[in-house]
């Protein structure tokens, strides 16, 4: 429900805008880049940036086990869900920028919660800006419920194997909930939300993403021969690209992120040994 809700929101956006853009003639997708910009570090960034939006379809290869043939239905399910994906975001992409420009989509991103919400309202159809704003509640809705519910059994595993304080490995016996993971995953995502700073946060998160991904690549060229589904170039190619991403954010979320990572490697190998 939640998902559906959000993608009709989103298309009903999409939809909504088509007016507004038939009118403009393509005014506002011109020059694609401001001036004074250098496009290619802008591009390099934005992608970097926008890596973070794709996450989630790892979720589909959490259903294993309810699938059949799960080998050759779970990789084309995750490719299908990537197209899909890369579709949508193009198309609010371009009826976002298209209807008001880049430059007032950029400021009313930096000034106001809801910056499809305010696009919206210019399109001057009933109901779409106040669909679009209960989309954008459901989206975040199901963001947050991913986040809790994924990280903190990633919290439980690590606590499992001392790479985090015990603690945190401790499960309600009546329902099974890890619940001393999922206060502390609650604490952290309130710690973030309460930064105010949506782009700082949203850069760390695309810096450890990235590095996550980076590190799933290279557990993928550790794979034996029979159990290889795609060529080993495919993860060098990926590795490769996570890494360098990673170091297109600002070079103060990338310090930091680094730092975190030192200091996780350090209590691993204290936890290890102790």
């Amino acid at each position: 429900l939640i998902v559906s809700v959000t993608l009709i929101a989103l298309i009903l956006f999409i939809l909504g805008s088509i007016p507004t853009l038939l009118d403009r003639g393509g005014d506002n997708l011109s020059p694609f880049f401001g001036a004074g910009d250098n496009p290619t570090a802008r591009l390099l960034e934005a992608t970097a940036l926008m890596f973070v939006a794709y996450t989630g379809y790892g979720r589909i290869a959490t259903m294993g086990e309810e699938v059949r043939e799960p080998r050759r239905t779970i990789p084309r399910a995750i490719i299908a869900a990537l197209i899909v994906t890369m579709i949508l975001y193009a198309g609010v992409a371009v009826a976002g920028v298209g209807s008001v420009g880049a430059d007032v989509l950029s400021d009313a991103a930096q000034s106001q919660a809801a910056p499809l919400e305010n696009v919206a309202r210019a399109f001057g159809l009933p109901l779409v800006a106040e669909i679009v704003a209960i989309g954008a509640m459901t989206a975040m809705l199901g963001v947050l419920l991913n986040l809790i519910l994924g990280l903190s059994r990633v919290l439980l595993a690590m606590g499992r194997r001392r790479d985090m304080p015990a603690i945190t490995a401790r499960i309600e016996p009546r329902t099974t909930t890890p619940y001393v993971a999922v206060v502390v995953v609650g604490i952290i995502i309130a710690g973030l939300a309460l930064i105010g700073n949506v782009k700082t946060t949203w850069s760390f998160s695309a810096f450890t993403v990235l590095i996550y991904y980076a590190i799933t690549n290279l557990a993928a060229l550790r794979l034996k021969p029979e159990e290889r589904l795609y060529p080993k170039w495919i993860g060098w190619i990926g590795l490769a690209a996570c890494v360098f991403l990673a170091f297109r954010v600002e070079q103060h979320i990338w310090l930091t992120g680094l730092g975190l990572l030192g200091v996780g490697l350090v209590w691993h190998l204290i936890a290890q040994r102790s």
